[in-house]
């Protein structure tokens, strides 16, 4: 037991020598994350679309049915 708590001292010792970023420098690192996160999804939306248009045309994949009102 002696041991378990001398690591939860030494743990919280060395949490407070830690050099934490700054707000600012969190708030660019996220924005970066969100911004590339955008850009693949975009890229992997317009891949999708891309491969299934050209399947379609190709005959691989049937034509979207379109329901008339």
């Amino acid at each position: 037991m002696g041991g378990l708590i001398r690591y939860f001292r030494e743990a919280r010792a060395e949490l407070g020598r830690v050099t934490w970023p700054s707000r600012g420098v969190v708030w660019e690192g996220t924005q970066a994350v969100l911004l590339f996160v955008l850009m693949f999804t975009v890229l992997l939306y317009g891949m999708d679309w891309i491969f299934t248009f050209a399947l379609q045309q190709l005959g691989v994949l049937p034509a979207p049915k379109v329901s008339a009102k």
